[in-house]
C-alpha cells in the first residue's frame, strides 16, 4: 500500500489574477488547506483597482483567460475592464477560491522558522505554512509624479487607479497627465464628453489603432454550444500572438513592417505640427505598444488640447508649463505604477536572517521568474523578468502556477521537505538573460517602465512560449533539496 499524501499548508499573498489562478489549480488538484491573503475588500487585483473611463484589455479576449475556465461570453475582441473583473470573480466563485480569501488582510512579514513560513498580518495574527507564494502582481502600487505644488491643487485630483466616480466631468476642464496606455484610454473615452481636455505629454508613445468589434449574439451562442470551438478560438488567438512575438522582438522584416504601419497610422493626424508632437523617437515596442481603436481620432477632437511643454508646477487652479498657466478644474494622473515593487513593502526573512531587501540589493532577480535563492518553499507569480510585454498575463500566470503545483505535488508525495534554487543556477540564468537582452527591441534605447534600477529591462528576452518550455518541469540539479 502506498503512503498517504501529505497535506500542505499554502498561503497565497494576493487575490488578483495570478493568485486566483494558482488557488484554482491547487483546489482542482485536491489540495484544500489554501488561503489567499488579500489586503483589499474585493478580489481582482488590477481589474478591481482600475475602473477609469475607457479601461479595456489590449490583448484579445479569446486569449486573455485561463485554459481551465474559458469564457464563451466575451462581448468584444478587446474586453472592457468591468467584464474582465467579472470574469475573475466568476472563476474564483466557480472554483471555490473565493471561499478561501481573507479580505482586508495585509501581510507585514513572512519569516522562515526553520521548518515552515510564519506569516504575520497587520492584525497581529501569525500562522505557519509549508509554502508561501507571492501573487502580488506588478501593476498595483500607483506611481505619483514628483511635481511641485501637486498637493496644492484645489479641485479633485486622483490617480487613474483611484478614480473618483463621484466627480461629474461633463462640464469640467480636465487636465490629464500621462500618455501611456491608461492615458490613451482615458482620453479616448473623455474626448468630446467634457468641456475641455488638456493632455500633458512628456513622451509620445506608438499607438496601433485596431478595431474593437462587438461579438454578435450568434457568435457567443456558438461558443457556448460548442466548447471545442471555444477551445479552438483560444488556441488560435494564442498561436497568432506567439507566432508574431519572436519576429517583433528581434531585428528583421516583421519589426520593420510594424514600424512602417505605426508611422502610416500616424498620418491619421491631419495637422503636421500635432503629428510631429505625437511621433516617438524610439522604435515601436521599445515601450509597451499601445492598442487603441480611436486615439488618433479622439486627440483631434476640438475639445482636446495637447501640451508638450515641460510641467513646472501645479497651482491651486491649474498646471504651469514654461510660465504659462493652463486652468483646469480636475486633475487626472495617468502616471503608471511602480512595476518593480513585487512583494514590497512586505518583509520577507529567510534562513539565517536573510532578507529579500538584502538579496535584491542590486535589483530584483528570480530563478526563471519564479523563485529566489535563499528562500525555501517560496515562489513568485509575475516575478522579475516574466514575459509581460504585450502578452497575456493569464498565460504567464498559468504557466508559473502549474510549475508551483508540480513542486507542491512532489512535496505531498514525500519527495522533499524544502527546495530552493541555487545561486549558481540563478546566476547562470541571468548570464543567459543578459546575453540575450541586447538583441531585443527593449534595448534599442528608450526610457520605459520595463527598465530596472540597473537600467536593464526586467523582461523575458525570448519568445513567450519559451517561458512555458523552460518551466515545463522542475530541474533538481538547479535546486537545493532537503529530502522528505
Amino acid at each position: 500500500m502506498s503512503d498517504p499524501l501529505r497535506e500542505p499548508r499554502i498561503a497565497i499573498i494576493g487575490a488578483g489574477m495570478s493568485g486566483i489562478c494558482l488557488g484554482a489549480l491547487l483546489l482542482r488538484a485536491g489540495i484544500r488547506d489554501v488561503v489567499l491573503l488579500e489586503k483589499n475588500q474585493d478580489l481582482g487585483g488590477t481589474w478591481r483597482d482600475n475602473s477609469y473611463p475607457g479601461i479595456a484589455c489590449d490583448v484579445p479576449s479569446r486569449f486573455y483567460q485561463f485554459t481551465f475556465a474559458l469564457n464563451p461570453d466575451w462581448t468584444h475582441r478587446y474586453s472592457p475592464g468591468a467584464e474582465i473583473h467579472a470574469y475573475f470573480e466568476k472563476v474564483a466563485r466557480d472554483t471555490g477560491v473565493a471561499d478561501r480569501v481573507r479580505f482586508g488582510t495585509t501581510v507585514v512579514e513572512t519569516r522562515w522558522t526553520g521548518a515552515a513560513w510564519s506569516v504575520t498580518t497587520d492584525d497581529g495574527v501569525s500562522a505557519e505554512y509549508d509554502f508561501v507564494v507571492s501573487a502580488t502582481g506588478i501593476l498595483h502600487h500607483p506611481r505619483y509624479p514628483n511635481i511641485e505644488g501637486l498637493d496644492s491643487f484645489a479641485g479633485p485630483a486622483f490617480h487613474s487607479a483611484r478614480w473618483d466616480h463621484s466627480v461629474d466631468l461633463s462640464d469640467k476642464r480636465v487636465g490629464l497627465i500621462g500618455t501611456g496606455s491608461t492615458g490613451v484610454q482615458i482620453l479616448s473615452a473623455l474626448a468630446g464628453n467634457v468641456d475641455r481636455l488638456l493632455l500633458f505629454q512628456r513622451t509620445p508613445h506608438w499607438v496601433m489603432q485596431l478595431a474593437n468589434p462587438e461579438f454578435r449574439p450568434i457568435t457567443r451562442r456558438l461558443h457556448r454550444r460548442f466548447p471545442a470551438y471555444d477551445r479552438f478560438s483560444y488556441h488560435a488567438a494564442r498561436k497568432q500572438i506567439e507566432s508574431l512575438s519572436p519576429a517583433l522582438l528581434h531585428p528583421g522584416k516583421t519589426r520593420r513592417f510594424l514600424t512602417w504601419l505605426c508611422r502610416r497610422q500616424l498620418n491619421k493626424i491631419v495637422d503636421p505640427e500635432l503629428r510631429a508632437k505625437l511621433t516617438p523617437d524610439s522604435q515601436p515596442m521599445c515601450r509597451r505598444l499601445i492598442i487603441s481603436p480611436g486615439y488618433y481620432d479622439a486627440i483631434q477632437d476640438p475639445t482636446v488640447e495637447l501640451v508638450t511643454d515641460r510641467i513646472e508646477r501645479i497651482t491651486p487652479t491649474g498646471v504651469v508649463t514654461d510660465g504659462v498657466e493652463h486652468p483646469v478644474d480636475v486633475l487626472v494622473l495617468a502616471t503608471g505604477f511602480d512595476a518593480h515593487a513585487y512583494v514590497r513593502p512586505m518583509r520577507l526573512v529567510g534562513p539565517g536572517g536573510l532578507t529579500l531587501e538584502h538579496a535584491w540589493a542590486d535589483g530584483p532577480r528570480a530563478y526563471r521568474t519564479v523563485a529566489v535563492p535563499g528562500f525555501p518553499n517560496f515562489f513568485m507569480l509575475m516575478g522579475p523578468n516574466s514575459p509581460v510585454g504585450n502578452y497575456a498575463l493569464t498565460a504567464i500566470a498559468e504557466t508559473q502556477a502549474n510549475y508551483v503545483l508540480d513542486w507542491v505535488q512532489r512535496w505531498r508525495r514525500g519527495e522533499f521537505t524544502t527546495a530552493e534554487p541555487t545561486a549558481e543556477a540563478t546566476d547562470r540564468y541571468y548570464r543567459e538573460v543578459d546575453a540575450a537582452l541586447p538583441d531585443t527591441v527593449w534595448a534599442t534605447g528608450c526610457d520605459s517602465w520595463y527598465l530596472g534600477q540597473n537600467g536593464k529591462p526586467e523582461l523575458f528576452p525570448w519568445a513567450p512560449e519559451q517561458h512555458k518550455v523552460m518551466l515545463a518541469q522542475p530541474r533538481d540539479d538547479e535546486f537545493h533539496i532537503v529530502a522528505g
